[in-house]
């Protein structure tokens, strides 16, 4: 699952890395009001936030590797959360914690964090079987460590 993926010490990378995680953290922590406001503070441009925000995290302290959060825009219809929590029960993702939004406008927003420590896919084929079904409105993942 982790064959994408590299570790590598910020000293060799451009600081524009660092700048879209601290941009992030600003944003999720309630810092700033939007990204906007965060990209100012941390001094890189928006197209640059948006080109790498999906792509660079930062490792915790815990097991590097174990947990992954991803984000939902369920149809509201009767059995698609069921759905979802089958598919990630049948690949072996274990649910750390879930949080659902009220639906609003025929859809609900689902946050989901899960430990892939034994999975049997990556991350990245997870998030495209929940694609593929047609009540996912959408699906990314928000984070990994």
């Amino acid at each position: 699952m982790l064959d994408k993926y590299l570790i590598v010490s910020k000293e060799i990378l451009p600081d524009v890395y660092d700048k879209v995680i601290e941009a992030r953290n600003y944003i999720n922590d309630g810092t700033v009001k939007g990204i906007s406001e965060a990209v100012k503070k941390v001094g890189i441009s928006r197209s640059t936030y948006y080109k790498y925000k999906d792509y660079v995290f930062s490792p915790s302290d815990n097991a590097m590797g174990r947990k992954a959060v991803i984000a939902l825009m369920l149809r509201h219809k009767k059995g698609v959360l069921s759905e979802v929590l089958n598919l990630l029960s049948s690949e072996k993702a274990n649910i750390i914690t879930m949080n659902q939004n009220i639906p609003i406008n025929g859809k609900a927003s689902v946050n989901i964090s899960i430990d892939v420590s034994e999975m049997i896919i990556s991350v990245e084929d997870l998030i495209s079987k929940l694609r593929n079904n047609n009540e996912v409105a959408s699906a990314k993942l928000l984070s990994i460590e």
